[in-house]
């Protein structure tokens, strides 16, 4: 579950309430169990939300929570990572794994624009991006090239937005994400000025506007609110694929993922046997439920949820079977990270190599109509735990791993691109 401070929740009761909770049986039990203040003591990577540094091992939240409309990045690192010695592979999974695991094509999507949605700057970010794809032998993209472009929510090169830590960890994790699924993607950054609903929409629509045609979105809201209504227009985006984090916060929902436009990429552990071959089960962060405000699109059948569910698909997100990220702003070098940040860019990635991101009209791709027969790993185990208002559901599909459609991995994750090709 992510760390969070008692304080953040009182403001997330007065703002949201408990309509938060979703209208469902399935969503009754509500108390404060679970909230932590976080840790404080030194290790690498970002400040953690109070400012202090967490103990070396423990895995530490890269954006502190707040109240909508504000938004959180989803992304989780692991403290004290060993630094790799010249010509040693860094810690965590790296492009040729997730290739591997997730059965894809070496080359390809070199039409396809990935945009970035992100709060904030990071200004180290073409450099880091360079220095990941050269450990990995992945081709040069640099702005100089025209593979890059990094620019703010309103499309131009300056003024860039303030740098911020967290945020910045979040950048580099997207962009390698993206990079190691789909390396001859070409990238587009777009910086929003806050990590408020309405700048990060404001990018969303710069995106669609500069030719994006798949966009990456690894933030959300810390518990869903009335108004997030008025916000999903920004998501309706027919001809470009939307793919969002679930969430970190365990059992519950968060917007944009609950958006109906938008493709909701919940979170798995991955692990490789001995033999090589890959398996994975639901993480137990992931987030998943039952909208309280959304309704249900026309192409969710589940039962026990009258409104928009979540989750659709799912990659890697366990910090403890984490991705290689290098990030040098505010410390930290090569790092593990995780959280459902982790997903979403390796999901929009796998858009790009489908390659028909321009017939997506409403979220729509061959998992939703059923057809998911060899299309996906089906995640049958694990589930994610409640979140810090301690919601329930009972063991049902909600929230934990079944075999076909369940709220924490969806259909599952992808084998090869056709489960993400639009038809």
């Amino acid at each position: 579950m992510r760390t969070r401070t008692t304080a953040f929740w009182l403001a997330a009761i007065v703002v949201a309430g408990l309509g938060a909770v979703a209208p469902s049986a399935y969503h009754a039990t509500v108390s404060w169990a679970g909230i932590q203040e976080a840790p404080s003591d030194a290790g690498n990577g970002p400040a953690a939300a109070d400012g202090t540094k967490p103990l070396a091992g423990q895995v530490i939240d890269a954006c502190p929570d707040v109240a909508p409309p504000r938004v959180s990045c989803f992304a989780r690192y692991a403290v004290g990572t060993v630094q790799p010695m010249a010509g040693e592979t860094p810690e965590g999974w790296g492009p040729a794994d997730l290739r591997s695991a997730y059965n894809l094509p070496s080359s390809g999507g070199a039409n396809q624009l990935v945009a970035i949605i992100d709060a904030y700057s990071n200004p180290n970010a073409e450099a880091d991006l360079a220095a990941y794809r050269e450990q990995y032998g992945l081709p040069p993209c640099t702005t100089a090239s025209g593979c890059l472009t990094i620019v703010n929510q309103d499309g131009e090169a300056s003024p860039l937005p303030e740098p911020e830590a967290g945020w910045a960890l979040e950048i580099a994790l997207d962009l390698d994400m993206v990079s190691a699924a789909c390396p001859q993607c070409k990238l587009l950054l777009v910086e929003a000025d806050s990590n408020d609903l309405d700048d990060l929409g404001t990018a969303v629509e710069t995106a669609v506007r500069m030719g994006a045609d798949v966009l990456s979105n690894s933030y959300g809201t810390s518990v869903e609110f009335a108004e997030e209504v008025n916000y999903e227009h920004y998501y309706n985006q027919p001809g470009h694929a939307i793919v969002v984090s679930a969430g970190d916060l365990g059992y519950s929902v968060s917007f944009p993922a609950v958006a109906r436009y938008v493709t909701a990429v919940g979170g798995t552990s991955l692990k490789r046997g001995t033999d090589g071959t890959w398996s994975e089960s639901v993480w137990s962060g992931t987030g998943s439920g039952c909208s309280a405000y959304i309704p249900k699109p026309a192409w969710q059948t589940d039962e026990h949820c009258p409104m928009r569910m979540v989750t659709d698909v799912a990659a890697v997100a366990d910090p403890a079977t984490g991705v290689a990220v290098l990030n040098t702003y505010g410390g930290g070098g090569w790092t593990i990270v995780g959280g459902t940040s982790a997903a979403a860019p390796i999901i929009a990635a796998v858009y790009a190599l489908a390659g028909t991101a321009s017939k997506v009209n409403d979220g729509r791709t061959p998992w939703k109509n059923g057809r998911t027969a060899g299309l996906f790993r089906d995640v049958t185990t694990g589930q994610n735990v409640p979140s810090a208002f301690a919601v329930t559901c009972g063991g049902d599909y909600l929230c934990t791993g079944a075999v076909g459609y369940d709220g924490p991995t969806g259909w599952g994750t992808p084998l090869g691109v056709k489960g993400l090709t639009a038809s």
